[in-house]
Order: structure tokens, then C-alpha cells, then sequence
């Protein structure tokens, strides 16, 4: 029996060549950077908020204390409150070893502790994310793809608790709905292209002594301080770490080959609509 041709799942053209190879630039970036800065971390598991560092009140401290065992246990303290993290944050095994450590080395880059090295790894791969970055906002803007595809239109954003509704009981868009970003990925997008990202990279600069003498001190300041700055970098990496979780969650249950195929070919097969294939 011959399918319905106005059923049948169509396949569409969803992003650009231009569009996918900056996302998987984006991507290797973003892991390498993570791994290396916290390699970087790992030299002073401390943050605080202010010019300098207050080592009687920090934010965050990584650390490790003796136990009756006479080996390390790790122990992070957020704020007052203190949690037991032994085995995975402040101290975890190296070769076999147990060692104080804030990160463990299989989620550094260098997995050795090597400040010079995670420094290196980190600076490179930075610029290469701030130039793709730069670029990608520019071909969004020009090509019309912020306006077209990542604004959201009034009577989206009206349905915004529709939309996250559906969101927490795994119901997405299917049928021609599809085609377009739903309202929760359009602001999503945007918080994380023009907010979180800048911040990321403006902190990122703020901690570097060698941008005093291009800017001067004083800008600095408006972060709060340098150990601010720090603290908004490592905060801001996590939240962006936070959306990279959910963001892979949304492709496996919205159908990862499909969704993965679309950003390697940019083709996109239209999820059946379920009121459609409930009828």
C-alpha cells in the first residue's frame, strides 16, 4: 500500500555549511578549554570575590584534609558549609596513588599536574573559540540568521510556559512545527551567544596582568576585582558546561541520529507530529 505523500517524514536543509563546521569548531573548544582550565584551577583551588585574594573567606576551596588513614581526603568547602567529596573533588587517585588534587586527572588537560602546559592548551584553543565566535556572530547577523531563525516572534514568546511544559514531560515539536526553534532554544541560544559567552571571555581577559597595559588597571574593576573576575570565569564556564548537559539531553531524546545527521549534512528529517499520528 503506497504511503500518503502528505504524511510521509520530510527532509529539509536545517543549518548551513557555515553554521556547522563553527558549531564543531565550538565544540572541541569548549572541552579543551574546560579540561585545561581546570588543569589551571587545580594550581589554587580557591575563589574569591573582590582585587585580592581573601585566604581566610573563600567562595570555593578544593582542598583535601589528613585522615586516620594518613591519606588525603577531599573536602569542598562553598561558603561556610563543607561537603566530603573524597574520590572525585580534592582528592582522587593518580597512578594508582591517592594525591590531593582539586580536579582528577582524567578531567584535565594535561592529566599530570603542569601549570605552564594547562596554560598553553587553554590560551590557544581560547583565541581560536573568540576568533570562531566573532565570526559566527557576524554570518549570523549578515545572513540573516539571528533575525530568521533565533528571535523569537511575539506569539512565541507568549507561549513560553506552553513551551516549558511540554519541555518537562519530553513533548517537543513534530511536523512542520519543527522546522523553527521553539522559543525556550531561541532565548536559550541567545542568553548564551550574547551574554554568557561575552562574560566568559571578558572575565577571561580581566585575569590576564598583560591586558593592564593595553587598557589599563581600572577597567578590571568593573568585574569587582581580578579574584571577581576569576570567580565570574569559573562560574560562567560551568553554566555554559550546565547548557552543553541539557543541550545533548534534548538530541537523544528529540532522536540523535537524526539531530546529528543535521549538523554534519545539514539535513534534517521532520519528526512525525504526535497529534497527527494519534488521530
Amino acid at each position: 500500500m503506497r504511503r500518503d505523500q502528505t504524511t510521509a517524514p520530510q527532509m529539509f536543509y536545517r543549518h548551513r555549511l557555515p553554521v556547522r563546521v563553527m558549531h564543531w569548531i565550538n565544540v572541541i573548544c569548549f572541552f579543551i578549554m574546560l579540561m585545561s582550565g581546570l588543569g589551571i584551577f587545580n594550581a589554587h583551588p580557591h575563589l574569591y570575590w573582590g582585587r585580592e585574594s581573601d585566604f581566610d573567606a573563600p567562595l570555593l576551596s578544593i582542598t583535601a584534609v589528613d585522615g586516620a588513614d594518613g591519606m588525603p581526603h577531599g573536602v569542598t568547602q562553598v561558603g561556610e558549609h563543607e561537603f566530603a567529596t573524597d574520590g572525585v573533588l580534592g582528592a582522587s587517585r593518580v597512578g594508582g596513588r591517592k594525591m590531593e588534587r582539586a580536579f582528577p586527572a582524567w578531567a584535565t588537560i594535561p592529566g599530570p599536574q603542569y601549570l605552564a602546559t594547562a596554560r598553553n592548551w587553554h590560551l590557544f584553543f581560547a583565541w581560536v573559540f573568540v576568533i570562531n565566535g566573532i565570526a559566527y556572530i557576524g554570518y549570523t547577523i549578515g545572513s540573516g540568521h539571528l533575525r530568521r531563525d533565533l528571535v523569537p516572534t511575539r506569539p512565541e514568546l507568549r507561549g513560553i510556559g506552553t513551551s516549558l511544559r511540554e519541555h518537562l514531560l519530553l513533548r517537543h515539536p513534530g511536523g512542520e512545527s519543527a522546522r523553527r526553534y521553539n522559543v525556550l532554544q531561541n532565548l536559550t541560544y541567545l542568553l548564551v551567544i550574547f551574554v554568557l559567552l561575552p562574560l566568559i571571555v571578558v572575565a577571561g581577559l580581566a585575569m590576564s596582568p598583560h591586558m593592564d597595559a593595553l587598557f589599563g588597571v581600572g577597567w578590571v574593576d568593573w568585574l569587582g576585582g581580578r579574584q571577581s573576575a576569576r570567580t565570574l570565569h569559573f562560574i560562567a564556564a560551568f553554566s555554559l558546561l550546565a547548557f552543553v548537559l541539557v543541550h545533548v539531553f534534548e538530541v537523544i531524546v528529540t532522536g540523535l541520529w537524526n539531530n546529528l545527521r543535521s549538523m554534519v549534512t545539514g539535513k534534517y528529517r521532520l519528526p512525525a507530529d504526535r497529534h497527527e499520528a494519534g488521530s
